[in-house]
């Protein structure tokens, strides 16, 4: 199972995807078209041109996981129009809410109070920390 916590960020593409594309095809997207590595732990979500599923790949440091819906009636009530970008940060309730098809936009939820930041990630060298210290 994977978890998603409010400090993960999320990444929504704009333009649907080919859905025969698997990981690699995905992370192929990720690199040429949202210019994001598919490897930085980012959630990333796609939509085929029906509109009718969705596909999420997460690289979780050993390896990507990808879960894929497909309604079996209708279409996804909402997702972003073209507006010239390539790509559409979520927040993690906006996505649970894309996942059971409600509209992210016409959701009333209380604003953030203090932002999340993204902390700069500390660079190991073969499994070893990289300051004297051994603190991060």
């Amino acid at each position: 199972m994977i978890q998603i916590t409010p400090q993960m960020r999320i990444l929504l593409a704009i333009a649907p995807v080919d859905f025969r594309k698997g990981i690699d095809g995905l992370a192929a997207v990720c690199r040429q078209v949202l210019r994001s590595d598919p490897f930085s732990g980012y959630v990333f979500i796609f939509r085929n041109k029906k509109a009718n599923a969705i596909k999420i790949i997460m690289y979780d440091g050993q390896g990507f996981w990808m879960c894929q819906k497909r309604l079996s009636q209708g279409r996804f009530n909402w997702w972003p129009n073209k507006s010239g970008e390539a790509v559409m940060p979520l927040a993690v309730h906006e996505l649970q809410l894309l996942i059971w098809n409600g509209n992210p936009v016409k959701a009333h939820v209380a604003p953030l109070w203090r932002p999340i930041l993204v902390k700069k990630e500390k660079k190991y060298i073969q499994g070893l920390r990289s300051d004297k210290r051994g603190d991060i």
